[in-house]
């Protein structure tokens, strides 16, 4: 699978406000970037994550298990075009069907059934940024450490302590597994949005599914008995 790399950006020069040609500007990718770290409690390229469990090698046999290859890639990168402008309500969609679930919502409440608007809220603007970073992913180091960042964040061992949240300290992994068919499923709609051919719709949705459902598997680390991941 290939992987993908982007050039620096020349911070320096922002920083003192400097007038730059055009040809040096911030990708779209790189502005991507920077706006995502303004996300509370995201860490996606944050090179203090510890490191993963399992190697770049070992990822690329999960993919391979998947039927994921490099047109799926391909596809997925075409769906961001799609998706972007519509990624606050899709995860609205996501979040009401959370909301209409109790034993989801529980995941946000505290143990007296207490919900945590701000902890609802923060995860919120990190799910919108997963959209994005799930269609234009690099598979790199960076992004499989912050996977089982993810993982520790739903399991007892992190769970809370990025946001200070006030809800209950783990979520069952029988839900965790299974919210990959609603997620994937409510996401078909939207990729429907871009004019794109019903071959190419198809596609994108099939490539969605592969990568949620190895993502899903990464999240689960925390959840194995030690040697059985």
């Amino acid at each position: 699978m290939h992987r993908f790399t982007f050039p620096l950006l020349a911070l320096s020069l922002l920083a003192l406000g400097c007038a730059i040609d055009a040809t040096a500007r911030p990708s779209h990718q790189q502005e991507s970037r920077m706006t995502a770290q303004s996300v509370p409690g995201y860490r996606l390229h944050d090179r203090t994550l510890p490191r993963a469990p399992i190697s770049l090698d070992e990822l690329g046999l999960i993919w391979k298990s998947a039927l994921f290859t490099d047109e799926d890639v391909r596809y997925l990168r075409m769906s961001k075009g799609v998706l972007e402008p519509h990624v606050k309500e899709l995860v609205g969609v996501w979040y009401g069907f959370v909301g209409a679930n109790p034993h989801l919502l529980a995941s946000f409440s505290s143990d007296a059934g207490e919900v945590d608007g701000a902890y609802l809220e923060a995860v919120r603007a990190r799910f919108e940024r997963w959209v994005l970073d799930t269609a234009d992913a690099e598979y790199d180091q960076d992004w499989l450490d912050y996977q089982f960042e993810i993982g520790r964040r739903h399991h007892r061992v992190g769970k809370n302590a990025t946001d200070g949240a006030n809800a209950t300290s783990h979520i069952p992994f029988r839900y965790l597994s299974a919210l990959a068919i609603p997620v994937t499923t409510t996401l078909k709609p939207f990729l429907e949005k871009g004019g794109h051919s019903d071959e190419d719709v198809e596609k994108m949705h099939a490539a969605w599914v592969k990568s949620v459902q190895v993502q899903a598997i990464l999240w689960s680390y925390p959840y194995m008995h030690e040697g059985d991941f």
